[in-house]
C-alpha cells in the first residue's frame, strides 16, 4: 500500500491498492494488533508519562517556598518569579501538546489500520482481469470513510460491489462492515445478483437496528426506525466468462467503460458511460421492489475496462464551483494508450487534486477493472445497457 500526502498537512491523502502491493490478510492483521499494542499503553509507562510534570511543578514549589529571592516583594524578585512559572507552565503545556498529539497519532493508527483490514487491497489480477484500485481521503478526523468495495472471483463470474456509506467515523466503519461481510458471504452463496442485494438490504437493516439499539436503549428491543438518516449507495456488477456484463444499481453513479487494444470502431473507442435509466433508491430508506431491474450492460472486451467510482470524484468542485469533469480526464487518460488500469487510476485522481487544490470535500474511491482475458472466436457485438427481460 503507498500513501502519498498531497500538499501541505490537512490536504489529502492518496492511498492506492495497485498491481504489486497487495498485501496478505495476515500482514493487515498483524498491524492492527501491533497498532492496537502501541495504543494499549501499560500502567508504569503511563505513570513515567506524568514524571516531567510532577518535576517541573516541585521545582516550582521549591523555589517559592525555599528561595529568598522567590519570597521578597520587590520588582526583580517578582520577575524573576514570574519568569520561573512562565518557564514551568510552557513546559507542562508543550508536555501536555506532545502527549495528545501522541495519544492522537496512535489512535489514527489503529483507525487506518482496521479500515485496511476490513477494506483489504486487492489482488492484482483476478480470473482474467486486472485490478486497480485507490481511495483518495480527505483526511478528517481518524482518517475513516465510508466508501467500499470488493472484487471475488465465484463460479457465477467476477463479482463487483462498490458503495457509499453516508458520513464518516465509527458508524459509517461499522455499516461499510456490514455490507463487506455479507457481500462477501452472499456472492459464493446466491446464483443471481438479485438475491445478493436482498442479502445486503437485510444485513444492512440488521446492523442498523442493533446500532439503533446500543445507541437508543430506552426505544425498546426492536426499534421501528433504526437510523432514519442512514443509506448506502450500492453498485452490483457480474462480468462473466464470456464477458457479459450485469449490472443492479441502487443510488450510486454508473461506471464508465473504457476503450481496449482494438481499433476504434461502432462506438467502442471512447469512453462511454453505461447507464440505464434510473437506479434504485440506496439501500436503507426504503425497502427493494420485488422485482429487480437487473441490467445488461453489453460485452467487455479483451482490452477494454470499466472505471468505477463513488460519487466524490463528479461532485468534486474547483475554487469557482466548477465540477471535475470526469469524461474528459478517462478520455485523456486513455488517449496516447490502452486503458492500463493502473495509469487511469493515477492520472484520474492527480487531476482531482489539481482541480480541488488538494482538498476534496468527500472521500473519493475509484476502481479500475480491465480484461485481459484472450478474446474467442464466439465472443461478439452485444446490445448495450437493456433490462433483462423477466
Amino acid at each position: 500500500m503507498i500513501r502519498i500526502k498531497a500538499g501541505a498537512p490537512g490536504r489529502a491523502r492518496l492511498r492506492t491498492h495497485a498491481r504489486g502491493q497487495a498485501r496478505t490478510g495476515v500482514g493487515l492483521h498483524g498491524d492492527l494488533e501491533r497498532s492496537v499494542r502501541r495504543a494499549d499503553r501499560p500502567p508504569l509507562r503511563r505513570a513515567l508519562s506524568l514524571g516531567l510534570p510532577i518535576v517541573w511543578g516541585a521545582i516550582a514549589i521549591t523555589y517559592r517556598m525555599t528561595c529568598p529571592l522567590g519570597q521578597q516583594d520587590g520588582l526583580g524578585p517578582r520577575l524573576v518569579s514570574s519568569a520561573v512559572f512562565l518557564v514551568v507552565g510552557t513546559g507542562l503545556i508543550l508536555h501536555v501538546r506532545g502527549t495528545l498529539l501522541r495519544e492522537l497519532r496512535q489512535v489514527r493508527e489503529v483507525a487506518g489500520a482496521a479500515q485496511n483490514v476490513l477494506l483489504r487491497p486487492l489482488p492484482p489480477r483476478i480470473d482474467g482481469l486486472n485490478v486497480a484500485a485507490a481511495q483518495l481521503s480527505a483526511d478528517r478526523g481518524a482518517n475513516i470513510g465510508g466508501d467500499l468495495y470488493e472484487v471475488i472471483a465465484t463460479e457465477h463470474g467476477v463479482r463487483i460491489v462498490m458503495g457509499d456509506v453516508r458520513g464518516h467515523g465509527l458508524g459509517a466503519l461499522g455499516t461499510v462492515a456490514a455490507v463487506l461481510g455479507s457481500f462477501r458471504e452472499a456472492v459464493h452463496d446466491e446464483p443471481s445478483l438479485e438475491r445478493v442485494l436482498g442479502r445486503l438490504e437485510r444485513a444492512l437493516a440488521r446492523h442498523l437496528r442493533e446500532r439503533a439499539k446500543a445507541e437508543h436503549p430506552a426505544a425498546g428491543p426492536d426499534p421501528e426506525s433504526p437510523v432514519a438518516e442512514e443509506f448506502v449507495t450500492v453498485l452490483l456488477l457480474e462480468i462473466r466468462r464470456d464477458g457479459e456484463v450485469y449490472a443492479l444499481n441502487c443510488g450510486h453513479p454508473w461506471p464508465y467503460r473504457l476503450p481496449g487494444h482494438a481499433a476504434p470502431a461502432a462506438g467502442h473507442g471512447r469512453v462511454e458511460r453505461l447507464s440505464a435509466g434510473e437506479p434504485l433508491p440506496p439501500l436503507g430508506p426504503f425497502p427493494l421492489p420485488a422485482e429487480l431491474p437487473l441490467v445488461h450492460c453489453g460485452q467487455l472486451r479483451p482490452g477494454e475496462a470499466l472505471f468505477l467510482h463513488t460519487d466524490g470524484v463528479e461532485d468534486a468542485r474547483d475554487g469557482h464551483g466548477r465540477f471535475f469533469p470526469l469524461p474528459s480526464a478517462l478520455t485523456e487518460a486513455v488517449r496516447i494508450r490502452p486503458a492500463a488500469p493502473q495509469f487511469v487510476l493515477h492520472t484520474v485522481l492527480k487531476g482531482l487534486l489539481r482541480h480541488t487544490r488538494g482538498r476534496p470535500a468527500d472521500d473519493v474511491a475509484v476502481l479500475v477493472l480491465r480484461n485481459d482475458r484472450p478474446r474467442t472466436s464466439v465472443q461478439q457485438d452485444r446490445p448495450v445497457a437493456q433490462h433483462v427481460p423477466r
